[in-house]
């Protein structure tokens, strides 16, 4: 059988038959519905093969771009000052209007861009591919469901515990698996979020196995307890705050750009007196501690872990949360968390084909937006550059 020339058609062709050759293997029937679904899928790739041939490609590639910039523009401009200010306003004003299930989506969403912004600073700004980031995730909720419920340590002095051993964890992770690079690395760190899963599965003393931990406690001040949803959604959007301004501080420092230079070529960047391991180690430390506080407030919001909320699937979620918005870039990595975990939702209605339409969004911004939603002018100039090699 010969293959396709265009690397897009031959991607979406291998992928519809690895599908077809796995459904014999798998619980679902040949159905009206199923043949349906493979249908549509095969029209998908002649209309995409038809898309490329017309050069509409690279129309929908210059639109995606002139908004990209116009986003960029208006992100790094006193024009953009306004749409930040009503996007300020509505954000303070969201739970007036919205309903439990909108606020609760709110809340979990803003957990995730923490998430995705400490990954970013791993695999967007250094270049690190990581693959068990959840592990860090797990040890600050079940820091604070620990301390919480069987020592009655409150959030507030509980959180520097939690973002500590997170990071402590990081650095034990970092320092033996940074002197591996590519896929190497990213094995290891698969490995480490698989073992941190079974220790918590089975160490049923301390973590209560797959049982979890429950009636772990809100956060409370002596002003506010924050036992309701709303009085959270405000906390966490403070975190998420928080979190950009440190991010991009961090960035926009020597740190950040010796990280980029790390990225780009770490073997020039060593020549040029860049201390590579010490940065590639601060850089996976960074990432781990925001994991750790982001786990920590999700232990809070939800009262409740288990080991099935921290498995691989978390992980991969996560790193495309930071590829499809944007590697190194605050806002692509925001919006990527929020299209990745909103757009779901959205399609819950239609069960049985929204992961067939979200994995199809998924595969069409990459292939039309390589360099994310909203990727840094920069990182489109690597692809393209990469390309031409």
């Amino acid at each position: 059988m010969t293959m396709h020339k265009n690397p897009i058609i031959r991607t979406v062709l291998i992928s519809l038959w690895f599908g077809l050759l796995i459904l014999p293997f798998s619980d679902v029937a040949f159905s009206a519905e199923v043949s349906a679904a493979i249908a549509v899928s095969l029209f998908a790739v002649m209309g995409l093969r038809a898309v490329m041939r017309s050069g509409a490609a690279s129309g929908l590639r210059a639109a995606s771009a002139r908004i990209s910039d116009t986003a960029s523009m208006l992100a790094n401009s006193r024009k953009g000052i306004p749409a930040l200010t009503a996007l300020a306003i509505f954000l303070c004003v969201f739970p007036v209007f919205a309903d439990r299930y909108a606020l609760d989506l709110a809340t979990q969403s803003g957990i995730y861009i923490v998430l995705a912004l400490g990954l970013n600073i791993v695999v967007g700004q250094t270049g690190l591919l990581v693959l068990g980031y959840v592990a860090f995730y797990a040890v600050g909720a079940y820091t604070y469901a620990i301390l919480g419920t069987a020592h009655g340590v409150n959030f507030w002095a509980a959180l520097p515990i939690a973002v500590f051993l997170a990071g402590i964890f990081g650095i034990m992770l970092g320092a033996p698996a940074l002197r591996l690079r590519g896929d190497y690395l990213a094995i290891v760190t698969l490995g480490f979020g698989e073992i941190t899963r079974i220790v918590l599965n089975n160490w049923d003393s301390l973590t209560g196995g797959p049982n979890g931990i429950s009636g772990v406690p809100r956060p409370s001040t002596g002003f506010v307890a924050f036992s309701s949803l709303s009085h959270f959604y405000y906390l966490v959007l403070a975190l998420v705050v928080l979190t950009i301004f440190l991010v991009k501080r961090l960035n926009d420092s020597r740190i950040g750009r010796a990280w980029i230079a790390i990225r780009e070529d770490e073997i020039a960047a060593e020549a040029m007196g860049v201390n590579t391991m010490m940065l590639k180690l601060l850089a996976f430390m960074l990432g781990a501690m925001l994991a750790g506080l982001a786990g920590a407030f999700y232990s809070a919001k939800m009262g409740f872990v288990s080991p099935e909320s921290f498995n691989f699937l978390e992980s991969v979620i996560i790193l495309c949360m930071v590829v499809l918005g944007g590697m190194g870039s605050i806002a692509g990595v925001v919006v990527g968390a929020l299209v990745l975990y909103l757009l779901p939702e959205a399609l819950r209605d239609l069960q049985q084909y929204r992961m067939l339409i979200f994995g199809a969004a998924m595969v069409t911004i990459m292939v039309f937006r390589p360099q994310g939603i909203l990727g840094t002018r920069r990182r489109g100039i690597e692809l393209s550059l990469k390309e031409t090699a």
